[in-house]
């Protein structure tokens, strides 16, 4: 009976065809978005909370970020701000204690807002460039038997 049970899953696969819609998941997005006065602030605010599914919306003004959180998508996110005519693009910042070596070469940017580095997989990756190597502090420890013969 086993295979007239998988015969006929595979047959009412082939023939059965599903509508189901990808639910979408509560997420928030943050936004990079260039914006100088009361009008601009205004205009995205606007334009991202007419959104079907968005829940809140705060935009910080000073630093640069909208914040939006729902059931949205960010890329139609960042498309809906794009078309009021603003500059926009993902939030490229982490707050500066997530990341290992904040200073390093490839995170370190002079416009982060305070607080903020730039996102960088590099960053956690590479050490310090004057940082001592694990394998030459080893070698001549007291724990290592042929500590001597190297000397």
């Amino acid at each position: 009976m086993g295979a007239l049970d998988s015969l006929s899953d595979y047959i009412s696969d082939y023939f059965y065809v599903s509508k189901k819609k990808k639910r979408k998941v509560m997420q928030t997005v943050n936004i990079k978005v260039k914006m100088d006065c009361d009008g601009c602030e205004r205009r995205v605010k606007n334009a991202v909370s007419s959104m079907k599914g968005v829940n809140s919306v705060e935009v910080n003004r000073k630093i640069h970020k909208v914040t939006v959180s729902g059931y949205v998508e960010p890329k139609k996110v960042l498309k809906r701000i794009e078309r009021t005519g603003k500059k926009a693009e993902m939030w490229p910042y982490v707050p500066y204690n997530i990341v290992a070596y904040p200073y390093a070469v490839g995170t370190y940017d002079k416009k982060a807002p305070s607080g903020y580095v730039r996102k960088s997989e590099q960053s956690l990756l590479q050490p310090l460039p004057g940082a001592p190597d694990d394998n030459f502090i080893s070698l001549f420890s007291d724990e290592n038997p042929n500590a001597c013969t190297v000397m």
